[in-house]
């Protein structure tokens, strides 16, 4: 009877065993931070092998680039992983070495956070990011005592995640909006009109912490963080099987009375199709102006208010001149050349021949 007993228990024990394994081994959400890291690095390293784009857009109105000096050393680069998670910062390398073979690159693409501290605390000759934010602007110039150089590199996709991507105004398809204004946006997305006149708005957005927030703030909102009471906010987070989501595109498209501004609007966080119940709106840049879609083409030329942007940023002290490596560099970079490899790459959209040539203007000026 007693061995039958100790079977038995050690029986129980075991399943027991089994059964806690089996719940510790079980998949779960997390918004664990390195969970995060682990299955943003691996979405975003599938994702930059991919070429999104394959149109050539005509770069004949950008110059051809022409050296005005050798230069040789090491460009140290730091900031946006998108950079080197795709084929861009090697096509650049490859490419400005055709002109400058004695120039080497070190690149230290972990996370636009890094690109403009990096350069204050001088271990780096070149931070590429995102537009640059208040506290990073007032971290610098409280250290140096002089703002940083900012030059725009290349135009935000048009539908892949992460690479800056514009901004779609999103609504589920059942809603009688079709497009909408700039001022509209700020007035709280302005949908006081037919069927939604007695409804309550239901507004989506991505958590105040995030940088779109911010950039929306600076561009709808006119900066002043005044958002709507009604604001429902969503955060990244790693499903149990172990990707990265969201879940707002999903709400939002079920929400006839819901409206919200999405990044790259025609897809998800995973890169699929966005949901078939939801369109993005038309958007005016002003009352009155003309309504333009969100398009490929539209983003590209800008013609459509909500684009986006990749930026470089660089130091130069005050008497000295500029890097001269880095100079060249970005001289480079918005060359027709220099273009050329954002368009091979097929990510980032390539600037148009007005906004390279202000860039190049605007960099010769902080180079005098």
């Amino acid at each position: 009877m007693k061995r039958h007993l100790v079977i038995a228990t050690a029986s129980f024990a075991l399943c027991a065993g089994m059964i806690s394994l089996s719940q510790a081994q079980e998949p779960k959400e997390s918004t664990e931070g390195l969970d995060m890291q682990a299955a943003r690095a691996k979405m975003m390293s599938a994702r930059g092998s991919k070429v999104a784009y394959t149109k050539k857009w005509d770069l004949s109105g950008l110059p051809k680039y022409q050296p005005k000096q050798k230069v040789n050393g090491t460009i140290r680069m730091w900031g946006s992983n998108y950079i080197t998670d795709g084929f861009l910062g090697g096509y650049w390398e490859a490419a400005f070495r055709k002109f400058h073979p004695d120039v080497k690159f070190d690149f230290h693409m972990k996370t636009t956070l890094a690109a403009v501290p990096s350069l204050i605390f001088g271990v780096s000759d070149l931070g590429i990011g995102r537009k640059i934010t208040f506290a990073e602007q007032e971290l610098f110039e409280r250290y140096t005592d002089r703002s940083p150089v900012e030059i725009e590199l290349a135009t935000g996709s048009f539908d892949v995640p992460g690479w800056q991507p514009g901004y779609g105004v999103v609504v589920q398809k059942d809603n009688p909006l079709t497009k909408i204004t700039m001022e509209q946006l700020d007035g709280v997305f302005g949908a006081d009109t037919g069927e939604w006149a007695d409804k309550p708005i239901n507004v989506y957005g991505l958590t105040l912490r995030y940088h779109q927030a911010t950039e929306i703030s600076d561009r709808v909102l006119k900066a002043s963080d005044k958002w709507n009471e009604r604001l429902k906010i969503y955060a990244n987070f790693v499903s149990k099987a172990g990707k990265l989501e969201r879940g707002m595109n999903e709400d939002l498209a079920a929400d006839k009375y819901g409206i919200g501004i999405v990044a790259a609007p025609t897809t998800n966080l995973t890169g699929g199709a966005s949901q078939p119940t939801q369109k993005v709106l038309a958007v005016a840049a002003k009352d009155g102006g003309t309504y333009i879609p969100y398009t490929l083409d539209t983003l590209q030329n800008r013609t459509y208010p909500l684009y986006d942007r990749i930026f470089a940023y660089t130091d130069r002290e005050q008497g000295k001149p500029m890097n001269p490596a880095v100079l060249e560099f970005l001289r480079f970079v918005l060359s027709q050349e220099g273009q050329a490899e954002v368009m091979r790459d097929g990510k980032y959209l390539p600037l148009t021949a007005e906004v390279a040539n202000a860039q190049l203007k605007k960099l010769e000026e902080a180079a005098k």
